[in-house]
């Protein structure tokens, strides 16, 4: 019995791959809770012992030592109990080893319900902990279906498993189809009781900003650093960078030998533009680098308690500095977070100039 016992356990272990201890406390659990349902005992009246290092296995009832007994169930008398423990005593706990049959059909029922249970919890733990080492990470699929009404798209993940991708999630404008292959960022894992799932997104920051991390060493070694992304998914992307190596071009390194590893990540994100900025400490510094492709003429950062800042910039560059419909600032201000406020260097139509002050005379030398 006790070898079949730790042989099935020893298969279960290698077929799914549960850790034996993490089997061994479930199954203890069950036994426990099967033994108090059969026996209507308490925990302190039931002992389980499993050592697979021994091929030991066995439940007990501990029937304390009384002068009379109530209930013999959980009770005995001394001289009964000598015949188990010799210097058994008043007030001792006596083993008294059960047979599983004895447990009774739902003491045995409700056994095996608790351990598949455990099973169940064990399989999904260890998918969850799968699931959860892939966070934050692009991982490769296969376009397998998709929901024509909703838009939901099926996918079959490299390396096994399925999930979905909603359609909030998918680029605007772009067209799946069934069998194509695609990249995909891992936003988060979540648990609940149809196990874990994996939320999924085409339109995250992250993805392009993984897809940097992948393509250029610089980034991968730590020498440049992504300091920040905003994106628009399937119209513009701004991205600042940063090196620690004053000999390295954070920039250049990102835009790689003729454009090839920035012209890379385009192409997988359907062309897709990319602006590549120099981060800097120094606000105005950064602010004027993120309106790129814009030529900024000063940056003044306002006084508050928001960071708010008024950009100037050559009048013929006013709606370059904006962009279409706003992206440009307003992909600058999610980057540098700061609200922005761009003025042409000509000013307003209609609007006072501002006024300059007149340096103030020096005084005279002693």
């Amino acid at each position: 019995m006790n070898s079949e016992f730790f042989e099935a356990l020893a298969q279960l272990e290698k077929e799914r791959g549960l850790p034996e201890n993490y089997l061994l406390e479930k199954i203890e659990a069950a036994l426990i809770l099967a033994v108090k349902k059969g026996y209507n005992v308490d925990d302190e009246n039931v002992s389980v012992e499993i050592d697979p290092a021994e091929g030991k296995f066995s439940v007990c009832l501990l029937k304390e030592v009384v002068e009379e007994v109530f209930d013999p169930n959980i009770e005995v008398t001394l001289p009964q109990a000598r015949l188990k423990k010799k210097d058994a005593r008043l007030g001792d706990f006596v083993p008294y080893p059960l047979k599983t049959k004895e447990f009774g059909r739902i003491a045995a029922q409700t056994a095996k319900h608790v351990i598949r249970q455990g099973l169940k919890e064990a399989e999904r733990s260890q998918q969850y902990a799968e699931m959860q080492s892939k966070s934050h990470e692009i991982l490769s699929a296969v376009v397998n279906s998709i929901d024509e009404r909703r838009g939901v798209a099926t996918l079959e993940l490299a390396g096994g498993g399925v999930a979905t991708l909603p359609r909030s999630e998918q680029v605007a404008g772009e067209t799946l189809t069934e069998g194509q292959r695609i990249k995909v960022y891992v936003v988060d894992v979540t648990s609940n009781d149809r196990g874990p799932r994996m939320m999924l997104s085409r339109t995250h920051p992250g993805l392009v900003k993984r897809m940097f991390e992948m393509e250029v060493p610089e980034i991968f070694d730590g020498t440049v650093e992504i300091k920040a992304i905003s994106r628009e998914a399937g119209a513009r992307t701004k991205m600042a960078v940063w090196s620690k190596d004053p000999n390295v071009d954070p920039v250049g390194a990102c835009i790689g030998p003729r454009g090839q590893r920035v012209a890379k990540i385009v192409e997988e994100l359907g062309g897709e533009k990319i602006d590549i900025v120099r981060w800097s400490e120094d606000p105005a510094a950064f602010i004027s680098a993120a309106l790129s492709p814009a030529t900024v003429v000063g940056v003044e950062i306002l006084e508050g308690d928001t960071k708010a800042c008024r950009v100037t910039v050559p009048d013929n560059q006013l709606s370059l500095a904006i962009g279409n419909k706003g992206q440009n600032a307003r992909l600058t201000a999610r980057l540098t977070g700061y609200n922005i406020d761009i003025r042409p260097e000509s000013g307003y139509y209609g609007e006072e100039p501002p006024v300059k002050k007149e340096p103030e005379a020096a005084a005279d030398a002693e």
